[in-house]
């Protein structure tokens, strides 16, 4: 049975649990009245009425790509005849399982501040320090993973420029990397079916880059939860009957992370992730200009850049309809996820 095939089939599989598995989990969030507060302050007026929406329905998505994910993987190690006494396919597997339990880890966190916050009905869940403290760790644990499992390497690989091997210096600048990457994913989940959308087409952009590198293993979890966000999609595009919630956007921050670092190729990772970045970067610009304006002009009114941040906010108080959104959005995954593919062939070895 070929990669394409068996990745084709997990895909497939997680589409379908993910689907039908919201049948259980909506009405279950329902009964458990685990509706998502909703600050107007952070977005549109208008947003106001899906107050009360289920949060939490990320599980949908991450039950169906753990069981997929490691299903597609001993299916292919099966019909492959892979010997796993070698010790880099040794070592793929632990890759790959380090890979669910950074993803599973952060998805814990995004359930604390859920949890939290529909305790509370309130929109305050963990503080920012409590946040970063969990994700430092977290981040710190993955990166030493895989070190253990296999890639040593501590070059930063821009395709057309590699830096010399930093040591220890690499690893602390993933760190914020990380972080800075996981909170971007969770910034743009503010519009019904966004993230899900925007992270469907980054997983069949790693796809094909792990097919191009040869890293046939964390190919089947790449699929397994774009199989998954699309499941998601049925109850999130809008009017979305459920939210993923915080529980949901960190595993899905913490999965394309964790893609691009193990697959480490900095700049296929940087384009492939680019609608998140400029999603966090918009929300970074619109604060230091308003606290710079407020400092320095007469009045001491702060100015703002963009209408709302982030940035889909701003093309929603621009006229932009949800699903407009959604597709503008979803249209620049896929030119910047071709960018990032031709730049793996052009500076592959």
């Amino acid at each position: 049975m070929s990669f394409w095939i068996i990745n084709l089939l997990t895909a497939l599989l997680s589409f379908v649990i993910a689907a039908f598995s919201g049948f259980r989990i909506v009405p279950f969030l329902h009964k458990l009245k685990f509706g998502q507060p909703i600050k107007t302050e952070d977005g549109p007026q208008w947003h106001a009425k899906k107050q009360g929406t289920p949060t939490m329905g990320g599980f949908m998505f991450i039950i169906s790509t753990v069981i997929t994910a490691v299903a597609g993987y001993w299916i292919y190690r099966a019909r492959g005849g892979i010997d796993m006494t070698s010790p880099e396919n040794h070592y793929s597997f632990y890759r790959l399982l380090a890979c669910i339990v950074f993803s599973l880890l952060f998805g814990l966190i995004g359930f604390i501040d859920d949890f939290i916050k529909v305790s509370r009905k309130n929109n305050d869940g963990l503080t920012p320090i409590q946040k970063i403290i969990l994700q430092v760790i977290f981040a710190v644990g993955f990166l030493f993973a895989l070190n253990r499992f296999g890639d040593t390497s501590t070059v930063i690989n821009l395709g057309f420029w590699k830096s010399p091997s930093l040591g220890i210096l690499y690893y602390l600048l993933m760190i914020p990397v990380i972080i800075y990457l996981t909170n971007a994913v969770n910034l743009t989940d503010g519009v019904d079916g966004l993230c899900g959308s925007v992270t469907f087409i980054a997983m069949l952009v790693f796809t094909v880059a792990c097919s191009v590198l040869r890293q046939s293993e964390i190919s089947h979890f790449t699929m397994a939860l774009a199989g998954g966000c699309l499941g998601f999609l049925l109850w999130n595009l809008n009017p979305a009957k459920c939210f993923m919630g915080d529980t949901g956007s960190m595993f899905l921050g913490a999965s394309v992370t964790a893609v691009g670092l193990i697959l480490h190729n900095h700049l296929l990772m940087v384009l492939v992730a680019m609608v998140y970045i400029l999603e966090a970067l918009s929300v970074v610009i619109q604060v230091s200009y308003f606290k710079y304006t407020k400092k320095t002009s007469p009045d001491h009114q702060g100015k703002r850049i963009f209408k709302m941040t982030p940035i889909h906010h701003h093309f929603e108080m621009s006229g932009f309809g949800e699903y407009d959104i959604v597709i503008t959005f979803s249209l620049a995954g896929i030119i910047f996820g071709i960018l990032g593919i031709i730049s793996l062939l052009v500076f592959k070895k």
